[in-house]
């Protein structure tokens, strides 16, 4: 099963530099695990926001819950959860290619 997952994270203001960077990597390696494991099937950045937003895959809303609670940001989240069915239109749909990037051609 495919979820549209929303995530907006708030840290506290008062969080020192040194364990913000600490918990900020802590959930790229963890999110890297789930990546991994093809429960975090695509992911894009929200400009301006420490936010995003993926595609993810679980067997069930719950086994979605227990993913998105192991993150280490998870008490700082707001997450919108929207369950994904296949529509008909899909098998004509490109997609995005494996690699490709929301970079534009200069890198920027």
């Amino acid at each position: 099963m495919e979820f549209l997952v929303a995530i907006e994270i708030r840290l506290p203001g008062d969080l020192e530099a040194d364990r913000r960077e600490e918990m900020l990597k802590a959930e790229y390696e963890r999110g890297s695990l789930l990546a991994k494991a093809g429960i975090v099937r695509s992911m894009w950045r929200v400009p301006g926001k420490l936010a995003n937003r993926g595609i993810w895959a679980a067997s069930d809303p719950t086994a979605l819950h227990e993913a998105l609670v192991s993150l280490p940001l998870w008490p700082y989240m707001t997450v919108e959860v929207v369950p994904l069915a296949r529509h008909p239109l899909a098998e004509h749909c490109q997609g995005i290619p494996p690699g490709a990037s929301a970079q534009s051609p200069t890198g920027g």
